[in-house]
């Protein structure tokens, strides 16, 4: 069995929080293993992963998921689907698996080690501690509160693997990437640069989506009471119709290089691909943020939600289900924002007396038919350099007459 990477325990975090669980994995090969690693892993059974398979990987083996150290056995499994715990007792709330075909389960042992590959290219190593069959049903139902097909989560979880393969991972060396290169941070990385900066206190907003003025808002109003804030958009696998991630991290840029204080700002992307489960995924979020040093977290409007699935603030109520000393990270919970003509600002309900007839509110269908037309939203809206990325965008996308 192999053993090339082990947990560590943060050293450079000074007054920083303390990763889920204690301490940061790392389970990635240090480079004199490396090359060792990479040559037996060719005599290795080797297993085929997908775009969300890579992305958990990655989370994993830099720490971003600690304290999993691979991917979940049976019982963390069912621990993690009926209860919201791994099986030590530890809050987590969506399973990270292996999910693969009975002819590939067939070709693999417990108690050995598998090679995992990306697109034909080897990336890992796993240590084979448990397979076992999942009830799709049952975890569609627990985790995502539905079996609806119609559920982007659900539709990818019917379409992986009926057999689950759990055991810790080694990545044979950090995975490159060309795209959003100088926005890709580790969770070690990023501890370093708060600690650098002096900030003992950060929030982290999740997004999938381009910020608009209410997010705006509501990130100033976060900055207010903390030292720094992260911006740590998702660019993993989303479905077909969310802003493709190279528009959305334009946009990105081109706000926090405007309208934020340059030394109190980090853009940083998240590598994990989006699963859509609402509630649960809003808890996955807030332990991954804290993982790379945040000690406060957004939770906005029906945060990581699709349709009607689940209700407006039902990923902020799942909070209360833990006790703020096992989470380890603060949800700062905020109502929907807009622009009231009344007040002449941006408001929530909880700071504005009128009625929403007098918000500045748009549909997603409709800020997309402006941006198709090439038709700007309201400034009240969205800022006129975020809309005009959007607007190119849309026209690229058109096909020529």
């Amino acid at each position: 069995m192999h053993d090339n990477a082990t947990s560590t325990t943060v050293t450079d975090s000074g007054n920083l929080i303390a990763a889920h669980g204690g301490s940061l994995i790392n389970r990635i090969a240090d480079e004199s293993e490396a090359a060792k690693l990479e040559e037996r892993a060719r005599g290795l059974i080797q297993v085929e992963v997908d775009s969300r398979g890579i992305a958990d990987i990655e989370c994993i083996a830099t720490g971003v998921y600690s304290p999993l150290e691979g991917f979940l056995g049976e019982t963390d499994y069912n621990s993690v689907v009926e209860q919201m715990r791994l099986s030590n007792g530890l809050p987590w709330s969506i399973p990270v698996t292996l999910n693969v075909t009975d002819d590939v389960a067939n070709g693999i042992q417990l108690d050995a080690d598998i090679a995992l590959t990306y697109e034909g290219e080897l990336v890992a190593v796993m240590s084979v501690t448990s397979i076992f069959r999942r009830d799709k049903l049952h975890e569609a139902e627990l985790v995502y509160r539905t079996i609806d097909q119609a559920h982007p989560g659900v539709a990818a979880l019917n379409e992986s693997g009926d057999v689950v393969i759990g055991g810790p991972i080694t990545l044979i060396r950090a995975l490159h990437h060309d795209e959003f290169a100088e926005h890709r941070f580790t969770p070690l990385q990023t501890r370093a640069e708060f600690a650098r900066r002096g900030w003992r206190t950060v929030v982290a907003f999740q997004t999938r989506n381009p910020i608009h003025r209410a997010h705006e808002y509501l990130q100033k109003v976060a900055l207010e009471i903390v030292d720094g804030l992260f911006v740590n958009p998702l660019v993993g696998t989303t479905k077909g119709d969310d802003v493709p991630a190279d528009v959305r991290m334009r946009t990105y840029e081109v706000i926090l290089g405007t309208y934020y204080p340059h030394e109190r700002t980090i853009l940083g992307v998240y590598p994990a691909a989006m699963r859509y489960a609402g509630p649960r995924e809003a808890i996955m979020h807030a332990l991954s943020r804290k993982n790379y040093g945040c000690t406060h977290f957004i939770v906005g409007r029906d945060h990581a939600g699709v349709g009607n699935y689940y209700g407006t603030y039902d990923a902020q109520q799942i909070f209360n289900e833990f006790t703020p000393e096992e989470l380890g990270i603060t949800p700062l919970k905020f109502e929907h924002g807009a622009f009231c003509k009344e007040c002449g600002q941006l408001v929530t309900s909880k700071t504005c007396p009128h009625s929403q007839e007098n918000w500045v509110l748009l549909s997603g269908t409709r800020v997309r038919e402006m941006l198709s037309n090439g038709e700007m939203p309201p400034p009240e809206f969205s800022r006129p350099e975020v809309a005009q990325i959007l607007i190119d965008a849309y026209r690229s996308q058109q096909p020529t007459s």
